[in-house]
């Protein structure tokens, strides 16, 4: 079936459906529960490369420590160590974290950034992290693509790309911006519950008909 914005608004409506009693990603849940970007960035870097029933717990225990940059700074690197983990890579983030919160108080006045290019100029935020920041702690339209969205995107036929950043520019292109703000979030839920990575659950998915199964072998 050939990519149109029907299809995209179809889709994109039948997961929202489905999806609506399932619990929102972490990074998600924080920009509700704090409604704080530098708290959404800083949990955001927690939840690189590790499961969300880590990343928000940690974030948890990070943040009755400390909610600002400043606050952040005063504390060691082992507290931080201690709060987050078993994130991945905790070492590196904890030191990842500090050098943030040093560029947000010396380069952005305490602020964080609120646009892709000043974020990107921080080390440690790539442009997943800033289209998150964006999002979910702005409120801005912004494409963010991480391992969920570049897997079932490609599996859907919407694009044919090899990495995420390629993923992220076909995207700005092809989907409706109205979607921008929880097409993540969405792809993110649907991915780890539904269109696994390995062996999707095809055989219930209500958008079977209107996905090109791109790359399946196997489903159940």
């Amino acid at each position: 079936m050939p990519v149109t914005n029907k299809n995209m608004d179809r889709v994109v409506a039948i997961i929202r459906d489905e999806l609506k009693d399932l619990p929102d990603p972490s990074v998600t849940l924080v920009g509700k529960r704090w409604k704080s970007p530098f708290l959404v960035l800083i949990s955001c870097i927690m939840s690189l490369r590790t499961k969300d029933e880590t990343t928000l717990p940690a974030s948890e225990r990070l943040f009755k420590l400390a909610e600002t940059p400043q606050e952040m700074l005063n504390l060691s690197l082992k507290q931080i160590e201690k709060a987050i983990y078993p994130v991945g890579f905790y070492i590196t983030k904890a030191k990842t974290i500090h050098g943030i919160c040093r560029d947000i108080l010396e380069k952005f006045n305490g602020n964080v950034p609120n646009n892709l290019e000043d974020l990107l100029t921080m080390k440690g935020v790539g442009r997943k992290t800033a289209n998150l920041v964006l999002t979910e702690g702005y409120q801005i339209p912004a494409m963010c693509v991480d391992t969920h969205v570049h897997r079932i995107s490609n599996r859907f036929g919407y694009v044919k790309t090899k990495v995420a950043d390629e993923t992220e520019m076909v995207l700005r292109d092809i989907l409706p911006r109205k979607h921008w703000m929880d097409y993540n979030a969405l792809l993110v839920t649907w991915g780890q519950n539904i269109c696994r990575p390995i062996s999707p659950l095809c055989s219930t998915c209500k958008i079977k008909k209107l996905c090109a199964r791109i790359g399946v072998e196997k489903s159940r």
